[in-house]
Order: structure tokens, then sequence, then C-alpha cells
């Protein structure tokens, strides 16, 4: 072992010299790269940019919440009596208008009552007559006749509300409008307060949504607020016409409607999104078109002194066609808004 180092002794000031030698090697190349990069910069033609000062501004930030479009003007049809449908004439996507039948339900019993009470209604009327003619010939009272009349009465009542029934029996659309829903077919039994179609005037629509607390405070009727329909890839302007006065106290949501405009592509039941004004403050925005993403970085270009330098952001927000800027550029900076495919670090430029 003793007699091992001091060989390795003798040996280091090679080993040591050979490696302060390479390190040296590898700094120079290093800057003679990045003077050869740097003089490739400099040889570079300056480039015309368009650039624009960040500033402060406070933007309109918005909440988006979920919403369901509706028909306005919708109808449960539904039975008043019981008895079997013995006429559907309509299908889904029928358009009816006011006053079209839309189902007809078997009442048999119903029609025999009618015939007992109109018998009733006629026998009535024929004693009434017949005693008016004996109060003439001083041979009834005039007690009699008005017991008689008060019976006519009866029956004419009676009469009228088995008409009515009978009625019940042949349902009729009452607003023009498209058969949403059709649960029911014929032969079903029809029962009071069963749904048999669902009827919805598609030319005036709404959407209904459900607002958080501390946001509907800030809304009145009138009120104009973007919506967004997917399905229809539409983007319209809707008119708030209601607002819930409570809000729920489970969900601290307080419901509202807004009016929207009808298009072919509009159909009620549809996902929709309401963007609402949220909290406002300062914030540098930039257009969004200045922000590159380099992996999972983004980054800007400044101009500073007729060149350009590449700032690291980090961003926030968007707000339409702008981006919010946290960090890496302040107000004041003069951002590169223009094509940034031939710039680099460095390179002198012009402003237009």
């Amino acid at each position: 072992m003793s007699a091992a180092w001091p060989k390795m002794s003798a040996a280091w000031p090679k080993y040591f010299f050979a490696s302060v030698s390479i390190l040296l090697f590898m700094l120079t190349s290093c800057e003679s790269e990045q003077h050869a990069q740097h003089k490739a910069v400099e040889e570079l033609e300056p480039l015309e940019i368009e650039v624009i000062t960040a500033e402060e501004i406070e933007p309109l930030r918005q909440v988006e919440i979920m919403a369901s479009v509706e028909a306005a003007q919708s109808a449960s049809i539904a039975a008043k009596i019981s008895g079997n449908i013995t006429e559907l004439p309509v299908k889904l996507g029928s358009k009816v208008s006011s006053g079209d039948i839309l189902v007809i339900i078997s009442a048999n019993e119903i029609k025999a009552k009618l015939s007992q009470a109109q018998a009733q209604l006629e026998q009535s009327k024929r004693n009434l007559t017949r005693e008016r003619n004996l109060l003439k010939k001083n041979a009834a009272t005039s007690e009699s006749v008005k017991t008689l009349e008060e019976r006519n009465r009866i029956a004419q009542a009676t009469f009228n509300e088995v008409q009515t029934m009978l009625d019940y029996a042949t349902i009729r659309a009452p607003f023009d409008g498209v058969i949403t829903s059709k649960p029911s077919n014929v032969g079903d039994l029809a029962t009071p307060g069963r749904t048999l179609l669902t009827l919805e005037n598609e030319s005036s629509l709404q959407v209904i949504t459900d607002v958080p607390e501390a946001l509907v405070l800030g809304l009145t009727i009138g009120d104009i607020l973007p919506v967004k329909i997917d399905a229809a890839n539409l983007e319209i302007s809707g008119t708030v016409t209601e607002i819930a006065p409570s809000a729920d106290p489970t969900s601290r949501t307080a419901p509202i409607k807004l009016q929207i405009p009808s298009a072919p592509n509009i159909r009620s039941g549809q996902f929709a999104r309401v963007s609402l004004p949220g909290s406002r403050g300062t914030a540098i925005m930039v257009p969004k078109s200045a922000v590159q993403s380099f992996g999972q970085l983004e980054r800007i270009y400044v101009e500073q002194d007729g060149r350009v330098r590449l700032q690291l952001v980090k961003t926030g927000k968007i707000v339409n066609d702008l981006i919010e800027i946290l960090s890496g550029v302040s107000a004041g900076d003069r951002v590169v808004v223009s094509d940034t495919r031939e710039l680099v670090d460095g390179r002198r430029v012009s402003v237009n």
C-alpha cells in the first residue's frame, strides 16, 4: 500500500493538468459558439415589427354558468276524465294550430248520462209550460209555477254539467305549437292528471339557469347577457325577463330566465352557457397572439432600445382576444404583436 501511494502521488499532477486543459477547452468552445451566435444575430438586417405598450386595464371578467333552453310557452296536455284513448291524431314533431284535436277519449258512460239529463230537462220544460198555462186559467198557483221553474233550472244545470264533461273527452290544442313529448298511445287509459302529450311553442324561446347568490344581486330585469349554445354553434344575446326574489338555501342559487331569439338550430332542451359579469380588478392584458407556447413554458418578445428580448411569462384568464399576464411583463413594456417566427433574442428591429 505504501509503495503504491508514491506512484499515485507522482501521477496526480499529470491528471490535474489534463483535467484543467479539457475544462479550459470546453469553456473556450462555449465562448466561441456564443460569440458566433451573437455575431450571426448582429449580421441580421433589422426586422420591422409592430408593438403595443402594455398597460393595466380593468377587464370585464365573466363567469360561465350552465343553463337550458326551454320554450317560453309550454303545456302538459292531460285528461280531466277517465277513459280509454280512442284517437290520437298527432305524433312527435307534429305542428298543430290552436283548436286542433289532439286526443279523443272514450266517454260512453258520460254520453248515457247526457241523454238522461237531456230527457229530464225536456220533461221539466214540458211540466213548466203546462203549469204556466194552468196559471193563466187560474187552475194553478204561482207557487207551483215557481217550484217548477226552480226544478227546470236544476235540470238545465245538470245538463250543462254533463255536456261539459263530455266536451272534456275531446282535447284540443290551447295554442299553436309542436308536439315534443308523446308518452301515450291509442288504447291507453287516460286518467285525470296524467300527461298525455307535451305541446311547446318554439317560436318563443327562453334560457333558464340558476345564478349563484353572490352574482344575482348584480342583475336587473332587462340586462343583456351573452348566451352560447354549443349544439347549435351559436353565440347570441339574451334579455333577463325574470329573477327569483329569493335564493335556494340548499344550492345558494336563484333561478333567472332570459328571452332569446328563435333560430332554426335552436331546440328546447339544448344545453347552453350564460356569461355573467364577475369580479373586477386591474390586470395587464395583451393580445393572445403575442404569447407563444414553448413546451410547458410561455414566452413573449419585448422591444427595448431597438432590439427584442425574449421574456418568459405566466398567463392568467382569457377575455375575448386578450390574455392576462400575471408575471414577466410590466406596465409600459413594448410587447411585440406582429409575426415572431423570425425573431431571436437580441435581434435588431425597427418599429412600424
